[in-house]
């Protein structure tokens, strides 16, 4: 134990940190893993879970009972876009999110944590230069002027400016990291709470060959999307670096929504008619600019978007049928 590097992992009952929890235990830390759920779907290669609400600061200073060298502040109450641009969990998302970050820094600083990385957002920049879908604009130094589309890249940008409060005021050593669009196996895929490629998996997954499904707007709308596995190295590449950040961790491979439907479409080998709908959009274009990532730590990721969404559409799948096999009534209950 007194040889191993210690690391919290805040929102490891979630997607990203449960990823984050399987690399580290991997590279030989000890790992102890909080959330206000368990993880669901069995990810549990923590050292210590603990069930617990980081809203509560006698919660977050509990998880201090040894030593710790690093801590990953993933937590926070967030989803696709049908959670979080209807307007309707506004108050939730930055309530939640920013008492989240207010105690997780205190509590590390009081605590002298040696370094602390803060999941940060691509929906911190300005709307006006996401609006033409085949040239947004994403570099990191123009998220000033602030002008988010959303409250909850109102949050993601004012907890950044906490995190680089403390490292100026209190010399922590933070990281801070801009997600965007982050994918892959074992993340939400259904409920409302799902992202473009995890929606799009499922709805292909649960239509015929030659089916409908529904798309909201006119799937012009561009993005870039991430697998999970480069996310995790990017983390892991920014917290033993000495950059500070912020810095953007995603792909520059944009396509419109209507091409991630037939990129779908054909891993399933279905074909797949689109029926466009009114629904929350968000920008009308973003991509990861991945210069700065680059040059700060001689590294960006670069897998094909085609290998992620082969690999994420099979689990997918798996979880619809199994969901189906659960759905189908026994013998006795048709009795």
């Amino acid at each position: 134990m007194s040889n191993k590097k210690t690391a919290i992992v805040c929102g490891a009952g979630g997607f990203i940190g449960g990823h984050l929890v399987t690399r580290l235990k991997r590279e030989g830390y000890w790992v102890r893993g909080v959330d206000i759920k368990a993880h669901e779907y069995g990810n549990e290669n923590a050292d210590d879970f603990v069930v617990g609400d980081l809203r509560d600061f006698e919660v977050c200073k509990a998880l201090f009972d040894r030593p710790i060298d690093e801590v990953y502040q993933l937590a926070a109450d967030m989803g696709g876009a049908g959670y979080l641009f209807t307007g309707d969990n506004d108050a939730a998302v930055m309530h939640n999110s920013a008492l989240i970050n207010l105690n997780m820094l205190e509590i590390s600083r009081l605590n002298d944590v040696k370094k602390i990385f803060y999941s940060s957002s691509a929906c911190v920049y300005p709307e006006h230069n996401q609006m033409d879908p085949d040239n947004p604009k994403c570099s990191e130094d123009t998220v000033y002027p602030a002008s988010p589309d959303s409250e909850y890249g109102w949050e993601k940008l004012f907890s950044e400016r906490l995190f680089l409060t403390y490292h100026k005021n209190y010399q922590m050593e933070v990281r801070i990291g801009r997600f965007h669009n982050i994918f892959g196996p074992e993340g939400t895929w259904d409920g409302g709470k799902e992202k473009v490629p995890a929606a799009v998996c499922r709805k292909v997954a649960t239509a015929e060959d030659g089916g409908e499904i529904e798309i909201w707007g006119d799937g012009k709308q561009t993005r870039s999307f991430l697998f999970v596995d480069e996310c995790v190295e990017a983390v892991r590449r920014l917290m033993e670096g000495e950059f500070i950040g912020p810095v953007n961790i995603g792909s520059e491979e944009m396509l419109p929504i209507n091409e991630l439907v037939e990129m779908v479409a054909q891993v399933a080998g279905k074909t797949i008619n689109i029926k466009h709908i009114p629904g929350p959009l968000g920008v009308r274009g973003r991509n990861s600019d991945n210069e700065l990532i680059r040059e700060k730590l001689g590294w960006a990721p670069s897998r094909p978007l085609i290998e992620g969404i082969t690999t994420t559409y099979q689990w997918i799948s798996e979880q619809v049928a199994n969901t189906k096999e659960q759905e189908v009534p026994k013998a006795e209950e048709l009795a």
